[in-house]
């Protein structure tokens, strides 16, 4: 048995899910996970803001489509309310309109319901070792939408502002800067880990740096700030 109290190691789990059979599959993968408990759960939003009111998870597993509101009034809660903790998006909701407007209100990650129990908490760990995951469908519906963007006219040439505006923020180093052009590419941390012939560990700790000098939370925002800076060129992703 997991001694949540103690454990300093615990991922701590909230999930939000109107859905009883998702509740039953991530149970039993999270009982027999050593370093993830569960210490909430949910099946709307009024239940959820009145469960995470009274207790400190380090992860919001939320869906977005929920009997009494949108999962995304739970993730502007928790970046409101509760500052260390990450919101996770789980939802057959792949559209580009649920997608953005999870990003926009907070969320670090955002997987579908076919991802397996196994993945989800892999995902869980990579989230909270600094990473962003996001399902490969994900990746690239939004990558898509940034190559649909881009393809429209008048060619985009960085600014003098834009170099001036590069100048605010601490600069990559090489390694870093290998690491965000596979992430804008949508490489996942052990692809990229399995490229560079490092390890996951390592690949995260460059995210977290890339996170901080370029003073976004998410990888998506990184992405757009990268391009915004003249860092990369998502023309070339």
């Amino acid at each position: 048995m997991k001694d949540i109290e103690q454990d300093t190691g615990l991922i701590r789990i909230f999930m939000v899910d109107d859905d009883p059979a998702v509740h039953s599959r991530l149970d039993k993968a999270i009982e027999a996970h050593p370093n993830i408990a569960l210490i909430g759960r949910a099946f709307g939003v009024a239940e959820g803001i009145q469960g995470l009111a009274k207790c400190t998870p380090d992860v919001l597993l939320v869906d977005l489509g929920l009997p009494d509101g949108s999962g995304i009034e739970l993730i502007e809660y928790v970046q409101k309310y509760l500052p260390n903790c990450e919101s996770m998006v789980l939802t057959v909701l792949g559209d580009d309109a649920h997608i953005l407007s999870s990003i926009e209100a907070g969320a670090t990650g955002y997987l579908t319901k076919d991802t397996s129990a196994g993945e989800i908490l892999d995902m869980l760990e990579q989230l909270r070792a600094g990473g962003s995951p996001i399902s490969p469908m994900i990746a690239r519906r939004l990558l898509h939408g940034f190559r649909n963007k881009l393809e429209q006219p008048a060619p985009r040439r960085i600014s003098q502002r834009t170099a001036d505006d590069a100048k605010n923020y601490p600069a990559l180093s090489e390694r870093e800067q290998q690491v965000l052009e596979m992430v804008a590419k949508g490489f996942m941390q052990a692809e990229i880990a399995g490229i560079m012939g490092v390890s996951v560990n390592t690949v995260s700790t460059f995210i977290k740096r890339i996170y901080k000098k370029l003073a976004v939370t998410s990888r998506t925002s990184a992405v757009h700030r990268a391009n915004a800076l003249g860092l990369i060129n998502l023309k070339d992703c």
